[in-house]
């Protein structure tokens, strides 16, 4: 299982590098374009996902920091007791874990997390995200993969 808790820190460590690049390189709320559809431009959140409870008075930060640090702790003890033949919610665990400690870490240290990635149509745009984002909601769908893949084997 030791590989799976080195892909959780893959991610921690390309989540902190791509945040530190954004943060020195990109103005706040400036938009630079990439491509179509899709721009880099830093962004402050201090709320959880889609800026929910962004606008409290500052104890969300500690709330949520305390909720992602019991999440990753279950997760690290549910991916500590995976059997080895279970690769794919290994792989889950692992993303959702990575993710969940990348934000932890910009929660604590700055109180908010860095968000950079602007995917957008038209004049429509979805929130802002990071690497720990993705890796967060790429690993929850392949845990709601890997529940239908067991109902599944049940039957």
């Amino acid at each position: 299982m030791n590989r799976w808790f080195g892909l959780a820190a893959l991610v921690i460590i390309i989540d902190q590098i791509t945040k530190y690049a954004a943060s020195s390189v990109l103005l706040m709320h400036e938009p630079v374009a990439v491509f179509p559809s899709f721009n880099l431009t830093l962004m402050h959140n201090t709320g959880a996902a889609f800026s929910f409870l962004a606008d409290q008075g500052g104890w969300q930060r500690w709330f949520f920091a305390v909720l992602a640090l019991g999440v990753s702790v279950v997760l690290a003890v549910w991916l500590r007791r995976l059997q080895a033949h279970e690769k794919w919610l290994a792989l889950a665990l692992s993303l959702v874990l990575g993710g969940a400690v990348g934000n932890l870490i910009d929660r604590i240290y700055h109180g908010y997390v860095v968000d950079f990635i602007d995917v957008y149509y038209n004049a429509w745009h979805w929130p802002a995200f990071n690497i720990a984002d993705s890796a967060i909601t790429v690993g929850a769908v392949m845990l709601v993969i890997d529940t239908f893949r067991s109902k599944e084997k049940s039957r």
